[in-house]
């Protein structure tokens, strides 16, 4: 016959060595707060390949440009895109949604037959410009 658990009610025990129910929270090492992680997390990132096809090519991304492309992606998102095709004005960008993160890159003079295969979905990315 197993033994019976039995607590000890006369044992002392501190209220420091009680775990808090509420989690202790500290501020990050490097002062990131939390909303500037949120930014971050819906920046759109570039694929070591998709940078060097930009540099070859000379292309720089300003930030009205990062700002279209971030649009598309979230119309991608949106309509469940997973692999997507974003145009926009003489560029290509082969994106993965889930991470928004620009695979490659191709310009109109690179783009050999024009053919992409592997994308479920194609974003024109609309000028901010009207």
């Amino acid at each position: 016959m197993a033994d019976p658990i039995r607590i000890n009610s006369s044992a002392n025990i501190r209220q420091s060595e009680i775990p808090s129910a509420q989690p202790q929270t500290q501020p990050p090492a490097n002062g990131t707060v939390f909303a500037d992680m949120l930014s971050k997390a819906g920046e759109v990132k570039f694929s070591n390949h998709a940078q060097k096809r930009l540099e070859s090519r000379s292309v720089e991304m300003n930030q009205e440009n990062m700002a279209r492309l971030s649009s598309a992606v979230d119309k991608a998102k949106a309509h469940g895109g997973k692999e997507s095709l974003i145009l926009m004005d003489d560029l290509a960008f082969i994106v993965n949604v889930q991470q928004r993160t620009v695979v490659t890159t191709v310009d109109v003079n690179q783009r050999s037959q024009g053919v992409f295969t592997k994308i479920d979905s194609v974003v024109i990315a609309e000028s901010n410009k009207q």
